[in-house]
């Protein structure tokens, strides 16, 4: 399928003014071809990547109690996930540079309706791991897929507020896999949803082959070469800057977000099952809209001369903020704890956007899977590490102690504020925003102390 000249509006939408002042109809009549031909579709596959990166939480009770797994197989047939799709993560990256997304993107999806497939056919716990690592596999390209055609179709000072759309409407997933899949589940099982799922996942890898159009044609004289592109990236200080922060912080939130997330509500907290889902459902809501309003927020500020940098290490601070509330037990705020820490999942339109001002459309592709490398490897090493840090302590009918759950958040925690100092370093306003927040942490966390103290000392 050739491009088409009436959709690559990416230039003439950009010398418009009037689309720096409005953010509603103005900019759907510019851009309504590439929406509806290239986003939309793309978004689609995001969505499937979210629903089963998120669909554990819920499903991990039925599951677990029919196949007998504990804590660690929980989190190893969670995590593969991850693995997997790191693995893929830089040739792939050359790849969408190197054949489009529209081509690749079609041939992972139908790798991820097999695993589905597989996964509501198992019966074993290898198998299980097989169909999940699949999946894996097969999403893998959904984010940078969809980042790299974004690039590709719209103008770059419009870059975080179409990466927000994009990643608000993908990760509507994470809200179906809540509330809605568990309302499925007395129907027709965690085997059913899964079997559906994956005719799903197979219909949008046809509607992407079949609707999207290639993208226009790259610029020349721009090196191709996989090594050029990966060692100008992996040598550029400016991406070391970014990636363990980002890193810590999106993947951290993926994690729990993820798995832990029910696990904690039921064994810290005491919830019941329809508590525990109300919560999973109120994060998703809140990271499909904190994936908007970061991308709306970020194209305003950037006006008024507020980096994309500073914007980030600001939701760092919230983020690591509400995990000290989380630690402290301070349930009093608990939904908006766990919204926090799932907003800072849709954290990827900031890091992305930032990508998208260092390095070349041409190498898009390859800028965002190295970072994606870190994030979805990241989030597999987390997911495992906090399985492995809950499982030192024994099980009491199936529910661990609060003490092993806070353990590992807390030394997630630590990991994130090495991460901000460093990140902060080379920005002298974010260093001193960092400095007053961190100063008040300390002092809302001593303030905490002694009014639990006192109330103890008065019982």
């Amino acid at each position: 399928m050739s491009s088409s000249p009436n959709l690559n509006v990416a230039t003439e939408c950009s010398k418009r003014p009037s689309l720096g002042r409005h953010l509603a109809s103005p900019l759907i009549a510019a851009y309504w071809r590439p929406i509806l031909l290239v986003l939309l579709p793309f978004a689609a596959g995001y969505f499937l990547s979210y629903f089963f990166r998120t669909i554990n939480a819920v499903i991990a009770g039925p599951l677990t109690a029919e196949l007998g797994l504990d804590a660690s197989h929980l989190g190893l047939m969670t995590s593969v996930y991850f693995l997997t799709f790191a693995a893929i993560q830089l040739p792939l990256g050359v790849l969408l540079d190197r054949f489009g997304s529209r081509r690749v993107q079609t041939g992972l999806l139908l790798f991820a309706a097999v695993g589905a497939a597989l996964f509501a056919r198992s019966n074993q716990f290898a198998a299980l791991v097989v169909g999940r690592a699949l999946i894996g596999f097969g999403v893998a390209g959904a984010l940078i897929a969809g980042l790299k055609a974004i690039v590709s179709w719209f103008p770059k000072e419009r870059i975080p507020l179409f990466n927000g759309c994009f990643i608000m409407l993908g990760t509507l997933g994470a809200i179906c896999a809540t509330s809605p899949a568990s309302w499925l589940l007395p129907y027709i099982g965690w085997r059913g949803l899964l079997d559906v799922m994956a005719g799903v996942t197979a219909a949008t890898a046809l509607i992407i082959f079949f609707v999207v159009p290639d993208a226009p044609a790259p610029v020349p004289n721009v090196p191709c070469s996989s090594s050029v592109g990966l060692r100008d990236i992996f040598g550029d200080r400016r991406f070391w800057r970014l990636a363990p922060l980002s890193t810590m912080c999106i993947s951290t939130a993926w994690a729990v977000q993820g798995l832990w997330a029910g696990p904690w509500l039921a064994d810290v907290d005491g919830l019941p099952r329809a508590s525990v889902v109300l919560h999973l459902f109120v994060m998703a809501v809140t990271l499909s809209a904190a994936a908007l309003l970061l991308g709306i927020g970020a194209d305003r500020l950037r006006t008024r001369g507020i980096p994309t940098q500073t914007i980030l290490g600001c939701a760092a601070l919230l983020f690591v903020a509400a995990e000290s509330l989380l630690i402290l037990d301070v349930r009093s705020v608990s939904y908006a704890s766990w919204a926090v820490v799932a907003g800072m999942g849709a954290g990827t339109v900031l890091s992305y956007s930032i990508l998208a001002q260092y390095f070349p459309k041409e190498i898009a592709g390859r800028a965002n899977a190295a970072l994606n490398v870190f994030h979805i490897g990241g989030a597999f090493v987390l997911q495992e590490v906090i399985g492995w840090i809950i499982n030192r302590w024994p099980a009491h009918d199936g529910h661990y102690p609060a003490i092993a759950y806070k353990t590992a958040l807390g030394l997630m925690m630590v990991l994130q504020i090495i991460a901000i100092i460093w990140f902060a370093h080379f920005d002298q306003k974010l260093r001193t925003f960092v400095a007053k927040g961190i100063r008040r942490w300390v002092a809302n966390h001593r303030t905490i102390a002694v009014s639990r103290s006192t109330l103890l000392g008065e019982g």
